[in-house]
């Protein structure tokens, strides 16, 4: 697949960008890239719920009251759950939501997702750049020069720029992400897929 590569003013540079077949052509695979997302979110849960449990609860462990007599059930303990301020029954406790996920079925995941975008449209080629200094100006301009203002973005840089991604920090549903952090749910994520020519070849050598 051939696609026009921009520079940062919206106009055609007059060269292409090769994206391979077997990574943005392919057939999606619904499945692998459901199994993907759900890692993701589920591997982004904290885990550090807790609630006490009647032998965590701090009081008084002197029978309440007499055994019987009362007319009521009989109650041991102060902090029994069915009392106002006792325990929880089986409470939530600390636990780890990771979920496994073979290499392989990442690799094809992101496969599926990309190829997704390319069928849609929705992957744009950039030129590589880079800024001086932070400047969220310029970078809403080459957003506008896009015709991306306003849209979730997410733009894939092949190494790392301290003033790309401090210039994209400010505007609401602009990312920018390394393509060697690139995940399923990030391509999924985003409307549209800005890479840079340097983050094509970063992504065929991880994927290929």
């Amino acid at each position: 697949m051939q696609l026009d590569i921009k520079n940062i003013n919206g106009e055609s540079t007059g060269k292409q960008a090769n994206l391979p077949d077997e990574i943005f052509g392919i057939e999606p695979n619904e499945h692998v890239v459901y199994l993907a997302v759900k890692q993701y979110l589920a591997n982004q849960r904290q885990g550090t719920h807790k609630a006490k449990e009647r032998g965590e609860i701090t009081g008084s462990t002197k029978k309440i009251k007499r055994q019987k007599g009362t007319g009521t059930a009989r109650a041991g303990s102060i902090k029994s759950p069915i009392f106002r301020g006792g325990g929880r029954i089986f409470g939530p406790r600390p636990r780890t939501y990771n979920q496994k996920l073979n290499r392989k079925v990442k690799a094809l995941a992101r496969k599926s997702a990309l190829s997704g975008k390319a069928q849609n449209e929705e992957i744009l080629v950039l030129e590589d750049f880079t800024f001086d200094a932070p400047s969220t100006r310029q970078y809403a301009d080459i957003l506008n020069s896009l015709e991306l203002t306003g849209k979730r973005t997410l733009l894939v840089l092949s190494e790392n720029d301290d003033n790309v991604y401090l210039s994209s920090r400010n505007i609401p549903k602009a990312n920018v992400k390394l393509a060697s952090d690139l995940s399923t749910y990030d391509i999924l994520n985003n409307k549209c897929l800005i890479l840079s020519e340097g983050a094509i070849e970063k992504i065929t050598e991880t994927l290929s």
